[in-house]
């Protein structure tokens, strides 16, 4: 009588993707866990400073277009007091809407030039966005008051002469238009990366759990019937 070649207590292969782990627990066949940040996670940090660096340096050119476009206030002496020469023009709600107008436009043109310079979206990148947009509107508010005319309006009238036009000082009354930019830029930015920007493949099942992409064709897969 010989001996069984199989051993009668050979465990059974360690090969099930829902087998019960030493607690009772169920596996989840699923994709590893996403790796610890490294390297890529600064560079993203990195492209993002950038980013915001660049966006606060333009609002400069915005502060010179808004000096340039915006309505002047015309004001006029009488000697004694300093009147509107039209007191119902709109030359200050202009001032505030070419402000805003600017600074959509900026927005716009931010976002867009983010996506092309990083497809890809994520959140350092949208901050970036709205803190070089915020900080780039107050350069440009600032800048355009010290460049504009003099906020001294007593010696612009005494300057100027008695029934001589002179412009009022610049200014923004709505400070909301100071967000116009940065909400304009992550807005714009998020909706151009979730039509145009790249997809995650769709998982494919495997025997051994779930793949991010199909497995490569073996030697004799290929077409039915073939």
């Amino acid at each position: 009588m010989t001996a069984p070649l199989t051993p009668p207590h050979q465990p059974p292969p360690n090969d099930d993707p829902w087998q019960k782990g030493p607690s009772g627990a169920t596996r989840w066949p699923g994709p590893a866990e996403d790796p610890a940040p490294g390297p890529g996670t600064r560079a993203e940090l990195g492209q993002a400073a950038i980013v915001a660096v660049l966006l606060t340096v333009a609002g400069v050119l915005l502060g010179l277009l808004w000096v340039w476009l915006a309505p002047r206030v015309p004001l006029v002496s009488d000697g004694k007091n300093v009147f509107l020469q039209d007191s119902e023009g709109e030359q200050a709600i202009g001032a505030d809407g070419t402000f805003a107008l600017l600074a959509l436009g900026f927005g716009l043109v931010s976002a867009l030039a983010a996506f092309f310079f990083r497809r890809h979206g994520g959140v350092a990148l949208v901050l970036a966005l709205a803190v070089g947009g915020l900080l780039g509107s107050l350069v440009a508010w600032r800048l355009g008051l010290w460049l504009g005319p003099s906020d001294d309006v007593v010696g612009a009238a005494k300057h100027a002469g008695k029934g001589v036009t002179f412009d009022a000082p610049l200014r923004l009354a709505a400070k909301g238009a100071l967000l116009a930019w940065p909400v304009a830029a992550m807005v714009v930015h998020l909706g151009v990366t979730a039509v145009f920007g790249p997809r995650d493949p769709e998982p494919v099942w495997t025997p051994g759990g779930y793949a991010a992409t199909p497995p490569p064709p073996g030697p004799g897969d290929g077409p039915a019937g073939t």
